[in-house]
Order: structure tokens, then sequence, then C-alpha cells
């Protein structure tokens, strides 16, 4: 990252380190504000990237990189023949279980229902998987140990009888799902019901001429960095020629 940072300067890109607070795309230019500062733009792409959500344990984001993961792509590596645990019930969660399960000794995953939400395709691959074992109408009570610095084990609760267990396990990975980060856009382009930014298939482009957005905040079917940068490759590019389309005369 500091080699693409070190690319870009070179090419004269004034780099902001502010979180922005507010967008106006209602007139032209743009106007992006960031705590006291204000821009104006005549092209803006969105890479705001999505988050994923969180059961919110204090000691959840206390292991997080230590045995806490919320992407098993990046991290299933690390836990090659050992103990790991899944948490959620949807298509990326089985994804999740089933990539994991080529990988670690064993997968069980926790959902605090007795049916899951994932499409059947999944489900039947999950189910039948003899590595991958599920713990039903449970939830994660607590991620052991912090002290240790890694995880150790996971507090579950039985929702039904109220039981708790502690499972030894190596590693947790949650996937219950991402929220695209989006907030700040909301009123002003169109999004998708599940609040990711709507653009034209195949492009960056938005609802609104000259805004594009690129990476996790418009795709909820891929979510890997090598996608988020192709787009950010595609919007960068449309960019460009929307500038030309539109200042040919300055």
């Amino acid at each position: 990252m500091k080699t693409f940072k070190a690319q870009a300067l070179r090419f004269g890109t004034e780099m902001i380190a502010e979180d922005v607070t507010e967008v106006d795309f209602r007139s032209r230019p743009f106007t992006i504000k960031a705590d006291d500062k204000a821009v104006e733009a005549d092209t803006v792409i969105i890479a705001t990237g999505a988050t994923a959500k969180l059961i919110g344990l204090p000691n959840e984001s206390k292991l997080m990189g230590r045995g806490v993961s919320t992407c098993a792509t990046c991290d299933g590596f690390f836990f090659k023949d050992q103990n790991i645990m899944v948490v959620g019930g949807g298509d990326s969660a089985m994804e999740e279980a089933n990539y994991l399960s080529r990988l670690g000794r064993q997968v069980q995953v926790v959902h605090r229902r007795d049916a899951l939400r994932a499409s059947k395709i999944m489900q039947e691959r999950a189910l039948k998987n003899p590595k991958i074992e599920f713990i039903w109408d449970t939830g994660v009570e607590d991620v052991l140990d912090p002290a240790k610095g890694k995880v150790t084990s996971v507090r579950l609760k039985n929702l039904k009888t109220g039981a708790q267990s502690e499972v030894p396990v190596d590693g947790l990975f949650i996937a219950i799902g991402h929220l695209p980060n989006t907030a700040l856009f909301q009123g002003q382009i169109d999004l998708h019901p599940n609040e990711y930014i709507k653009v034209v298939p195949g492009t960056t482009e938005t609802s609104v001429p000259g805004v594009f957005a690129a990476g996790d905040v418009a795709d909820f079917t891929y979510r890997q960095a090598v996608t988020a940068a192709g787009t950010g490759c595609m919007a960068a590019l449309e960019a460009e020629r929307y500038l030309e389309a539109h200042h040919s005369g300055h």
C-alpha cells in the first residue's frame, strides 16, 4: 500500500488524511467536506468499502487478527489442521465453512436458529461435508483468551435451554454479513435495498453522472481485494473519460 501511495503522490495526487463527514452531489461542482475542510470536485470516486458485522463482544475486537477473523480466504491458511469455528447461517458462512474444511482439522458452524438461511445448494454442500459439524440454536457469549494473546476457546450459550459450554478452538470466523459504508450518501445517490451503491452493470457509474463507485461499497457478490482493485481501475478510467467529455474546451 505504501508503494501504491508513493506512486500516486509521484503523479501529483494531493492526499488529505481526514474522514469525510458530508457530501453534496446535488449541485456542481460536487462538495466533499472533511471536518473543517471543504473540497470541490467535478468528478468523485466513492471507495468507502464495507464493514464486516461483528457479534459485539469486547474480546472479539481484542483478538481480531489473533484467531478472530472475518475473512476465510485471507486467514484460513493460518489454521491448517486446527479446530475452527464459523458463526453464521447464510451463504457466506457456508462458503467459508466449506473452504475452511479443506484446511482445518474440524469446522464447527454455530447458528442462532435451528435452520440455515443459506441457499439450498450451499446448505446441502455444507451438511454433507464430513468435516463440518453444526451447533444449532446457539449464540457466542465470549471469546477467550485475551490474556494469552490468542483464541483458545469460545463460550457458547444454547438460546433455547440457556445452557452454557466452553469449546476449545484455534480460530473463530465471523460470517454474519457486511454493512456497506454508505450512510454518507443516503438520499443523494441510488442504493440497493441492502444499502450497497447501485451501479450500471459492467460499469462503476452511479445514478449521479460524474460520481462513480468502486470496490466493496458497490459489490456484495465477490468482496475480494483483487475485484475491488479492478473496479478501482475501471472507475479511474471512467472518471477520466467523463472529465474529457465535459471539459473538452478547458
